[in-house]
């Protein structure tokens, strides 16, 4: 058991009853989460296996930071490389320790946003502190940050995706499960307003049998964002996958069970645009939305908190699984020319 979980515990809930009196949020009531941010200044987009150099700057790792840290205006300006400035201030907790592969890109991102520790080594990363952040790096593979933080039994949020291939994604949850530890990974356009209204309006439409979800780009690494508003809005389920698209433009249709299908295009920037949008067809009513992406990791984050503090799992970790299932069955029937159980992807796992 963590130490500084088991005293945050005792705090949070002491703070919830007087929160309850008071009508007061518990973030409000309580002090600040120390939160150790990984891998969150440099990106190279490596995950599908290419050499991409490391460059400074990273869109997930600076939007964290500005969430929780805010930033200083000036230092900013010199700040080399991608760096979002967050629209939502979150202040239930604090990034008080960080670490890169590029210490050098870490010590100026740690200035800007006020950061007080530049560690030496990820583990490092992970003591003294409430909970941590592994960020979306670009490699696919950030994952393997977990293990420790995981087996000191630290509160940990792991970047989408998971990983790239479900076998590695059930091996985070089979650690976490076995480690007792508070685990989440989830697609940020999970939980932005839209979103959450959409399933919210659900029992308008009646039953839906078809669904459509679309993103851009690579079909595991941003088709997660697609296939994750499905799965927030109509629930987990899928059982098989087809795509009956071609390399770079992929068209699959996902069977959930023998009442909906949902059918997920995911194509490269060369084929169409970015975006997201998530198409309802129910009995009752249709619904088409592109969602707004305001502030979308202040909600993702929020949830995170509410884990650390309350133990309330918004994405249960088993469902992430399926969901990286689900995407790698349909790579693999693109390639394969069949439709792909997602029994066959999990096999043995």
């Amino acid at each position: 058991m963590n130490p500084l979980l088991d005293r945050r515990s005792f705090v949070s809930r002491s703070a919830g009853a007087l929160a309850a009196m008071a009508g007061t949020p518990l973030l409000a009531q309580s002090a600040p989460l120390k939160l150790g941010i990984i891998s969150a200044a440099t990106y190279a987009p490596t995950y599908d296996g290419s050499t991409a150099p490391r460059m400074p700057g990273s869109h997930h790792g600076t939007a964290f930071s500005t969430t929780f840290n805010g930033w200083d205006e000036e230092k900013a300006k010199q700040l080399k490389g991608t760096f979002v400035k967050s629209g939502r201030r979150l202040e239930g907790a604090r990034v008080v320790k960080i670490w890169d592969t590029d210490k050098a890109a870490a010590r100026a991102l740690a200035d800007v946003c006020g950061i007080e520790t530049v560690t030496d080594t990820p583990e490092q990363c992970c003591d003294g502190v409430d909970a941590v952040l592994i960020v979306d790096d670009g490699s696919g593979s950030q994952w393997k940050y977990a293990e420790h933080a995981l087996r000191k039994g630290v509160p940990t949020f792991c970047d989408k995706p998971l990983a790239m291939t479900a076998r590695e994604a059930a091996a985070v949850a089979k650690l976490a499960r076995e480690t007792k530890t508070r685990f989440m990974s989830a697609s940020s356009l999970r939980f932005v307003p839209d979103i959450i209204k959409l399933r919210d309006e659900l029992p308008q439409l009646g039953e839906v049998h078809l669904a459509s979800v679309i993103c851009g780009n690579e079909l595991v690494y941003y088709g997660i964002h697609a296939l994750s508003m499905a799965y927030a809005v109509l629930g987990k389920g899928a059982v098989s996958a087809i795509n009956v698209g071609k390399p770079g433009a992929n068209i699959a249709r996902l069977r959930f069970g023998e009442k909906r299908d949902v059918v997920l295009m995911v194509a490269d920037k060369e084929v169409m645009r970015g975006g997201y949008q998530i198409n309802l067809y129910g009995e009752k009513g249709w619904r088409s939305i592109t969602p707004d992406l305001k502030n979308l990791y202040a909600y993702l984050l929020e949830a995170f908190l509410d884990l650390v503090i309350t133990g309330k799992e918004s994405v249960p970790i088993e469902e992430e699984v399926e969901v990286i299932a689900a995407l790698e069955a349909a790579k693999r029937s693109l390639e394969l020319g069949r439709e792909v159980k997602l029994s066959e992807v999990l096999a043995g796992l």
